[in-house]
């Protein structure tokens, strides 16, 4: 769970300043940021996970490096399309012409607008990420013992499956309800902060 919610915080922040940037920046500015978010989402997943982990070494840095290097560029490419559609609204050109900073615009007016559909998508990738970080340690390239993790706890159950299944069930049971309540809390907030989803009731 920290790692999850740790590495899914660091690449969200990490891609709502590159999309901004990108959005809001000049073109050539703009292709080039492009062009990165392109090539690491074209990267398989795993492969340059494990590039990362021979590199570094297994431990819980290196997961929350490789989550973030692998989930920061589609919250990029999210907040570079929101802000392109708000770069030209009536309010953006009326501070434009006021002389304000571009840090001013992207700060007080294009932030809070993108940030929304951010949090959504952040909560509905965490167990993405906890099933990742389960993975990875079940193939022993994940956190190292003594820290606990749900992988590790899962493979030890593996190797004991014939004598004591109640390790794999108990193992596996808090994946499950992690993974749907923030499933749930992702759809919650989505609901919440879309009001094109808000249902009106009746007086």
């Amino acid at each position: 769970m920290m790692i999850a919610m740790l590495s899914v915080a660091i690449a969200g922040a990490i891609g709502l300043m590159l999309g901004l940037i990108a959005g809001y920046g000049p073109r050539w500015l703009d292709a080039i940021l492009v062009l990165m978010f392109d090539s690491l989402n074209s990267l398989p997943m795993i492969m340059f996970a494990l590039a990362i982990i021979t590199v570094l070494g297994t431990g819980t840095g290196t997961l929350i490096v490789v989550i973030a290097a692998t989930s920061f560029p589609s919250y990029a490419r999210l907040i570079r399309a929101q802000t392109l559609a708000l770069k030209n609204s009536d309010y953006i050109l009326a501070e434009r012409l006021l002389d304000a900073s571009a840090a001013r615009i992207i700060f007080i007016h294009l932030l809070p607008n993108v940030v929304g559909p951010l949090i959504i998508l952040l909560s509905m990738d965490i167990p993405v990420v906890i099933m990742v970080e389960a993975g990875l340690s079940f193939l022993g390239l994940g956190v190292r013992p003594p820290t606990p993790s749900w992988g590790s706890i899962l493979y030890d159950g593996y190797t004991s499956i014939r004598s004591a299944p109640f390790m794999v069930i108990f193992g596996g049971l808090p994946l499950v309800l992690a993974t749907l309540g923030f499933t749930f809390l992702g759809e919650g907030l989505r609901d919440y902060l879309d009001p094109r989803l808000q249902v009106r009731r009746p007086a």
